[in-house]
């Protein structure tokens, strides 16, 4: 029978004890154990973080410019255009 815990790991943070009777007390009225709701709120929070970082949230107007810049690009400049050329000469020489 293959170990239970083996795709798991250990994370242990020094905390004040304020601190950990607050997280107890929140423990006890969700009715999980100290281990189970810091985890779950930890989570909780580190997807909220990732799903704030891909989101971009724009103005109406800022939004009517990325649209219109996309249905109307501008010509490309001089350093697009070097970097462009940068671009094509890195990857053929590569592949």
């Amino acid at each position: 029978m293959p170990n239970s815990h083996e795709n798991t790991v250990r994370v242990t943070a020094r905390i004040p004890v304020s601190v950990q009777e607050i997280l107890e007390r929140a423990a006890e009225l969700s009715g999980a154990t100290l281990n189970q709701f810091m985890v779950q709120a930890a989570l909780k929070e580190a997807k909220k973080i990732i799903e704030d970082e891909r989101l971009i949230i724009l103005s109406v107007s800022d939004a009517e410019k990325v649209f219109s810049l996309i249905e109307n690009p501008p010509a490309p400049n001089t350093r697009l255009k070097s970097a462009m050329r940068k671009h094509k000469e890195f990857f053929s020489e590569n592949h």
